[in-house]
């Protein structure tokens, strides 16, 4: 968000540490959680707003009680006692109940908080991020339709169909492009006052505990200008979190930076790793693991109509998509994957038809075009139940199905969309110690990093919390209540108290 020269010289200028104070806290991400978080910690307090009513009696009757305090003071497990729906976090349901009360049920109902701004409960802080506020939704092809409906991509106080009716644009089904979602998160910082907090193109290559008292015997290169430094969190602290990594200048180069931090919020999502197979030949240079690599080959015309067909591994929705744009070039496509057609894990089998239409039609395709009988669909292939067994040099694929037997295609390119895997090589160990099976790596279905369900705080790393995906919470509406409890803990940490 700042210019580069201003940048360039907040990461030269040196400090003497004398009398230093580490920020009250840092945030590695600057996605929607990152973006929700600084939001909270900014001073803005979420109240519940007279004679509103919630549709869930018992939820209204306890908002009832205390409407005179705020949300974020306000026992968090009392408040989300009860609640069902779509997350298994209870202040996630908490906190997008509040906002949209009827949504599940294809209501409108108007959120039941109000809004102050109170700059005396603000905590400074910083976020650090590698693209443009709105994270991974800058690298995503823009014209990709969202499979969350629009007004659940929305941060709060700033409905997202209320930018868009600015724009003079609808909502397609009720869905919004990634695009869409990307400059409204730029805009959602710039509306509510944030950008000083936010520090661009930095990369963070490393977070550690060390010594309160050894961080003033030297000094450093930091990102802490515009934010206060006479700030009283924690004096009986004896560690700190030194942050570490460098910012990308506009001419390419590296300056190196250090921060220092009484507690760090890790909301850097899982975009970063792609899954791998874990196969032979999976590193050869015709086998991609990420959508954005078809279109570059289709732009320059490495493949089209005539190539031999592009292999597509995987039944999300990135693999989906990629189906989708294929179709659409009408270039061949052979498509696998491990499950059943008619498995309820299944993504599609999940999914409302009417919201969804094209990927119903992938759904159908993957029933009606298997290699075992011809369908209605040209240029498409779907072999269910199998897995790769390799990658040739010569472009020739081994499959395997579940009974064993084998079949070789001969492919012009191969797009692994398994997933992706959250990238947290910036901590001890790979973070592998902070997960509820530390005997796995880090995946936010099956193995996040183990939390405190009100407090968002790592069991395993006090001062260390985490949002969003790598807390298990992997929807836009749901990361938000990650951030309303991280906030609330960090609040009654600095006995920062409502007047």
């Amino acid at each position: 968000m700042l210019p580069d020269g201003k940048m360039h010289a907040l990461l030269t200028r040196p400090h003497n540490k004398s009398g230093f104070k580490p920020l009250p806290v840092v945030i590695i991400g600057n996605g929607p959680s990152g973006i929700c978080l600084s939001y909270l910690l900014s001073g803005y307090i979420p109240y519940f707003k007279r004679d509103s009513l919630h549709p869930h009696p018992i939820l209204q009757r306890k908002l009832e009680e205390a409407p005179d305090v705020s949300i974020l003071d306000q026992d968090l497990e009392y408040l989300s006692e009860g609640l069902e729906g779509r997350s298994h976090s209870p202040v996630a349901l908490l906190f997008d109940t509040l906002q949209r009360p009827d949504t599940d049920f294809g209501g409108t109902a108007e959120s039941v908080l109000t809004w102050w701004h109170d700059t005396n409960r603000a905590i400074p802080h910083l976020v650090l991020g590698r693209n443009a506020p709105g994270g991974a939704w800058h690298s995503i092809e823009g014209s990709m339709v969202t499979l969350s409906r629009g007004e659940w991509m929305g941060l709060p106080d700033l409905p997202f169909k209320d930018w868009l009716k600015q724009k003079r644009r609808g909502l397609r089904n009720n869905r919004a492009t990634a695009e869409d979602i990307a400059q409204y998160y730029q805009h959602y910082v710039v509306r509510k006052g944030l950008q000083k907090n936010f520090r661009c193109g930095t990369v963070v290559t490393s977070v550690r505990k060390v010594s309160a008292e050894s961080i003033s015997s030297h000094v450093q290169k930091d990102l802490q200008e515009d934010c206060d430094l006479l700030w009283n969190f924690n004096e009986k602290s004896t560690e700190v979190f030194q942050v570490d990594g460098f910012f990308k200048t506009v001419k390419g180069d590296k300056e190196p930076f250090s921060v220092y931090a009484e507690n760090v919020v890790l909301a850097t999502g899982t975009y970063d790793s792609p899954t791998w197979l874990g196969v032979k030949g999976e590193n050869l240079s015709y086998v991609h693991h990420q959508l954005s690599a078809l279109e570059e080959a289709v732009k320059n015309n490495s493949i089209g109509i005539m190539s031999d067909p592009v292999l597509i591994v995987g039944a999300g929705l990135t693999a989906a998509d990629a189906i989708l744009f294929a179709h659409h070039c009408n270039i061949p496509v052979i498509h696998v994957f491990r499950r059943r057609v008619t498995d309820p894990g299944l993504i599609f089998n999940q999914l409302p038809k009417m919201m969804y239409p094209e990927y119903h039609k992938v759904h159908q395709m993957m029933k009606e075009q298997s290699a075992a009988c011809a369908g209605p669909y040209e240029c498409y292939v779907s072999l269910p139940e199998h897995h790769v067994l390799s990658f040739g040099k010569d472009k020739k694929c081994i499959f395997q199905d579940k009974n064993g037997y084998q079949k070789v295609y001969k492919i012009s390119m191969a797009l692994v969309l398994t997933g992706s895997n959250p990238n947290l090589s910036f901590l001890p160990n790979n973070g592998i110690d902070l997960v509820m099976d530390s005997g796995q790596p880090v995946s936010p279905k099956r193995n996040p990093i183990d939390v405190d369900p009100f407090t968002y705080e790592c069991t395993q790393e006090k001062g260390l919390y985490a949002l969003g995906p790598l807390a298990g919470d992997n929807f836009v509406r749901f990361v938000q209540g990650g951030a309303l409890a991280v906030a609330s803990s960090l609040l009654k940490k600095a006995n920062k108290n409502p007047p």
